[in-house]
């Protein structure tokens, strides 16, 4: 890995484009170094892992509504188009359309995979606009090898800024980084100039910086559309950079620049590893996939509320026989979704689901009264209303712990934590404690997720939508990544069985 330092400079001092972070990204896009088998092999299970939690969101009205919207945008002129989940796989949409659609759908369950460092990212946000614009340009020549690279290089330049650039230290919202990375994506992808590339991640970075409220208090569908906004910017900011068209620069560093005006300050600097030429990109190695349907830093806890419903089965039946659940806890599980954001709505039976999914407090008691977590049923209404339940989620509360914080951001994955302890005090005095580091299917935990685990998942998240057939067809397609042709691009999709898109109520809009 080569390290740049990266810091603000002024406008008289000419920064040069060969030194600025676009265009060392934009380097690293242009990299043909061939892609290790054990990355591809990761790849393909990302592909999966999309492909599932976008099975199970189709009829949820977030991607129902997107997906009207993508199916309103033909084709355009200038290649295929691209396929949206759930419909027919001749059935195509103008691509940045499609890519939107596509991405609210993996994205709605907040179910697919992770990296946490500096910043917070769902790396797999790249796979969307990447796939995608692979479809639409598939006559290019393109092949399953190149999607391969273009996710590839996602993974990496996402991580690679999560790693050094905090963002919500700021209250920007992470998508911040992933406009950069899936144009990088998309210009490894169709084997663009560095110079296209370089123009590309300027407009992408500089058309998709937002705030935080979309994650804070009552937390709305928007959530969903965030990162496909990001992937939908990407696609356009691709098309106007091979049409010529530049980017505001030095887009990182400039005087009114992202690190002068949105992140640190003027006096700013940050050291941002890439790897270097003739270096393979490995960071999607180093992102984490999700066992449960909730914010990731509730997935350890989910499994530590599964071993404690085993072990005592009998004693959280009665919520008055608990005096306190205290979860001790890193900086950011404490203050995003714990009491420590003091967000009343994560203790309210009438919470949005988005909410819902960010309150470890409910999350923690639910887990542990079930024994374990359901996409669905979890969230119901008659799930977040049963009265002991809300007796015992009003005495769950969070705190900080410096020691889990500090292994929070550690950089030595043996070390690097996102569990936490817990103290059970009942109201006869006895005490119960326990933690966990990590959750069981990290690639420290229990139980690392594996390709079976992965097919496994997509099985079971899909069978309500799809037909058995239509399971094992996308399954065998996705698994020959590798291999694909141009023609056989298209079907990295899949259609839903028939009748179950109509049962999404969707409203008209404008389109």
């Amino acid at each position: 890995m080569e390290t740049h330092h990266v810091r603000v400079h002024r406008s008289d001092e000419n920064l040069a484009k060969e030194d600025q972070l676009a265009w060392k990204i934009a380097q690293l896009a242009t990299d043909r170094t061939p892609v290790d088998d054990d990355v591809t092999e990761m790849v393909v299970n990302r592909v999966i892992d999309n492909a599932a939690v976008a099975a199970a969101s189709l009829v949820r009205p977030a991607p129902a509504a997107a997906r009207a919207q993508a199916l309103a945008h033909p084709v355009s002129i200038g290649g295929a188009g691209a396929t949206v989940f759930g419909t027919a796989l001749n059935r195509r949409a103008s691509v940045e359309w499609a890519a939107w659609a596509n991405g609210v759908a993996v994205r709605e369950l907040d179910f697919h995979d992770t990296f946490l460092a500096a910043e917070y990212s769902h790396p797999g946000d790249n796979i969307p606009p990447v796939v995608a614009v692979a479809q639409h340009a598939a006559a290019r020549g393109l092949t399953g090898a190149d999607v391969i690279r273009g996710i590839a290089t996602g993974y990496e330049v996402q991580i690679d800024l999560a790693r050094a650039i905090s963002l919500h230290a700021h209250k920007i919202d992470h998508v911040a980084h992933l406009g950069p990375s899936a144009a990088a994506g998309i210009g490894a992808l169709l084997g663009l100039s560095a110079d296209t590339i370089y123009q590309a991640i300027g407009q992408a970075l500089h058309t998709t910086t937002a705030t935080r409220q979309s994650r804070k208090g009552e937390i709305s569908s928007w959530k969903a559309y965030a990162p496909a906004l990001a992937g939908k910017a990407a696609i356009e900011s691709i098309d106007r950079a091979m049409r010529g068209q530049t980017s505001p620069t030095p887009i990182w560093e400039g005087e009114d620049g992202v690190i002068a005006w949105l992140l640190d300050g003027p006096d700013a600097s940050y050291d941002v590893a890439l790897p270097g030429a003739g270096e393979p990109k490995r960071a999607i190695l180093d992102s984490f996939t999700k066992e449960h349907s909730a914010e990731y830093q509730a997935q350890a806890w989910i499994d530590l509320a599964r071993k404690l419903h085993s072990e005592y089965p009998l004693i959280f039946d009665d919520p008055a026989r608990v005096e306190s659940i205290v979860l001790k806890t890193s900086h950011h599980t404490h203050f995003v979704i714990g009491s420590g954001a003091n967000d009343p709505q994560k203790y309210s039976p009438d919470a949005s689901r988005e909410t819902l999914d960010h309150s470890v407090p409910y999350i923690f008691t639910v887990a542990l009264q079930d024994g374990g977590w359901d996409h669905e049923h979890s969230y119901d209404p008659e799930r977040t209303h049963r009265p002991d339940t809300v007796a015992l989620w009003k005495k769950v509360t969070t705190v900080e712990d410096p020691e889990w914080t500090r292994r929070y951001h550690s950089l030595d994955p043996k070390e690097q934590a996102f569990g936490g302890a817990i103290e059970v005090r009942f109201t006869d005095g006895s005490v119960i404690t326990d933690e966990i580091a990590v959750a069981d299917a990290h690639p420290s935990g229990a139980k690392p997720f594996a390709r079976d685990d992965y097919v496994r998942k997509f099985r079971t998240l899909a069978e309500d939508a799809l037909e058995p057939e239509e399971i094992d067809r996308f399954l065998d397609v996705a698994q020959r990544l590798p291999e694909l042709t141009a023609d056989e691009l298209g079907e990295l999709s899949f259609t839903a069985k028939y009748g179950h898109l109509a049962q999404a109520d969707v409203p008209d809009g404008l389109f």
